[in-house]
């Protein structure tokens, strides 16, 4: 949707092939930041930040993968896309100068100012076209509601020990449950669900053509160069010519089980992924029938997060993403052999890796979060909600496991009785002090930013000692690949020379990641995504090509490409969530 937007803005003519029935695809479901050193609303908040610092940052962040071209390209072109957006469309940011990047005491980190958040959004703004936008990932929702940042999650948080949270509270269910009346979804968006809906209601206003429901089947090439694309829709099969270029944009391939079993490794096929299931790796297939090249030597093919699967009441089943509770003080993760492995209040990506070697048996993975009572009362635990919500459910479901003794649960949960006796009983003897003897947990400051600042000494670090005990069983997942098609600085598509595909782009988890399979900070997904759009939305309406059309698509997934004829958008059944 930017590389579209940027395109239109310049004078191209623009079509969106969209494979889903919904557009915004795993961006609807993210947390919404995006990770642009140097950006002006972090600069006017007062932090101090150039791109010398940030290169040393990602040179030893992604070591051997350090991409120098690329790297340049995102750093310098990220705070003008910022800004450029800010003024000519209807996306608005927010800094978090408090968020600190991934690593903030390596060299070149930061504690702060790095990442950015879209601002929240009204869904009424889309008008009859709301329906088109993709729900927020309802894992992470509570009855359908998004959250704005920690800091609103504190107030749920607090909701039994704070008079001004019960009010908040409140009025946030009581607001919530009018939108649910009147229009069947939330309608104050936040995060991702909120950039999504800003970037569409710009492409709205700018009258971007969209074709929904449209499979891109091949790319049609002549004299070596791409000039358009065939997709079929409910109507048929189409062909439209790109007199400028076509732009991949398709999520990458988090759902195609064929790849991840090729990249993943042990847990490819057992694989939990919160991303939409239309993403299927069609873009980099596409790229591939034309000469593009997938680069698959990155150390890390995804960014890794630890989930667990939920069954939900209605026979479906989702991948809840591990994004908060981790950090929250009594609780644990450990593996069948009733150890810790690492520190839980790392990066969702870290501890991703730290899985990946250590909670292997075969072609299984699995770790368990532990907490006691105090904890599950206070933070909850997965999918699980804090006190006052009940959670019978989940013991019954087997999502969440309880028992009277870590004896009994260890059992129960199938870890090694005896060595998690011994793992609690060497972790509360430091916790109790507020310590991590084994991992400094609490001691860098991101962990202790989504930690409980109103625990001490230590807001991630607190024994796990009042029974009942729980546990949840959790496997890898991710928030998107990182391997993707080979593109220079311009989001060109290279083929195996290393020249360009001419009139073809990569762009978002199309594009192999500028981050060399590394997580550097909150938003290093989608701030090259929206920076490579930019860049590509800009270059493919410059070219120097006769006619004046860039169309964009497929799918959530959408592959810029490009067509002179005008192309009727399908009407779009209402599609509801199901809250409950």
């Amino acid at each position: 949707m930017s590389a579209a937007i940027t395109a239109r803005k310049n004078g191209a003519s623009v079509l969106v092939l969209e494979k889903d029935r919904v557009i915004g695809g795993t961006t609807a479901r993210s947390g919404g930041v995006l990770w642009i050193p140097g950006n002006s609303l972090s600069r006017n908040a007062g932090i101090a930040d150039d791109e010398e610092r940030a290169t040393s940052y990602l040179r030893h962040a992604t070591g051997q993968a350090f991409d120098a071209r690329r790297v340049q390209a995102f750093l310098r072109n990220g705070p003008r896309m910022v800004d450029w957006f800010q003024k000519e469309t209807s996306v608005k940011f927010v800094a978090v100068p408090e968020f600190p990047d991934y690593h903030p005491d390596t060299v070149g980190g930061l504690p702060g100012g790095r990442s950015i958040l879209a601002a929240p959004f009204d869904g009424r703004e889309l008008g009859k076209r709301f329906d088109w936008l993709r729900p927020p990932l309802r894992e992470i929702t509570f009855v359908g509601m998004m959250f704005n940042a920690s800091q609103e999650i504190r107030h749920f948080f607090n909701v039994t020990r704070s008079l001004r949270s019960a009010c908040y509270v409140a009025k946030r269910l009581t607001c919530h449950m009018y939108e649910l009346v009147m229009y069947r979804r939330a309608v104050r968006l936040t995060n991702g669900n909120a950039l999504a809906a800003r970037l569409a209601k710009t492409l709205f206003d700018l009258e971007v053509q969209f074709e929904l429901g449209a499979q891109v089947e091949g790319l049609e090439m002549e004299q070596g160069r791409v000039i358009g694309v065939t997709f079929r829709t409910e109507h048929g099969l189409k062909t439209v010519s790109a007199t400028k270029g076509v732009i991949l944009a398709a999520g990458g391939f988090p759902q195609d089980l064929a790849r991840r079993k090729e990249l993943f490794g042990p847990a490819g096929e057992q694989h939990m992924s919160p991303a939409p299931k239309a993403n299927t790796g069609d873009g980099l297939r596409l790229a591939e029938t034309v000469g593009g090249v997938v680069d698959a030597t990155l150390p890390n093919p995804a960014a890794w997060i630890p989930v667990s699967r939920v069954a939900h009441s209605d026979g479906t089943v989702g991948a809840f993403p591990h994004l908060i509770d981790r950090y929250k003080p009594g609780v644990v993760m450990v593996n069948r052999g009733g150890l810790r492995f690492t520190n839980e209040s790392n990066s969702y990506h870290d501890v991703g890796i730290a899985m990946r070697e250590a909670c292997v048996e075969g072609s299984d993975m699995a770790a368990f979060l532990i907490c006691d009572s105090v904890s599950l009362k206070r933070y909850g635990l997965g999918y699980v909600k804090p006190h006052p919500v009940l959670h019978g459910h989940h013991l019954r479901s087997g999502y969440l496991l309880k028992a009277n003794s870590l004896s009994e649960l260890a059992q129960t949960a199938g870890i090694d009785p005896v060595a998690l006796q011994q793992t609690l009983e060497e972790f509360n003897e430091g916790a109790r002090q507020g310590v991590d003897r084994q991992f400094g947990r609490g001691e860098s400051a991101y962990n202790r930013f989504l930690g409980d600042a109103q625990h001490s000494p230590n807001p991630c670090v607190a024994p796990l000692e009042r029974g009942p005990f729980y546990a949840i069983r959790v496997g890898l997942g991710d928030l998107g690949t990182f391997a993707g098609i080979s593109t220079d600085e311009y989001a060109r598509v290279l083929d195996q020379d290393r020249k360009v595909v001419d009139g073809l782009y990569a762009v978002g988890n199309d594009a192999v990641s500028v981050m060399g399979g590394a997580y550097p900070g909150g938003g290093i997904t989608l701030g090259p995504a929206m920076t490579f759009g930019f860049v590509a939305g800009e270059h493919v309406a410059n070219t120097a090509k006769p006619a004046a059309d860039v169309s964009a698509g497929h799918a959530s997934r959408h592959n810029l490409s490009t067509s002179n004829d005008a192309v009727e958008v399908p009407s779009f059944r209402r599609a509801l969530p199901n809250f409950w």
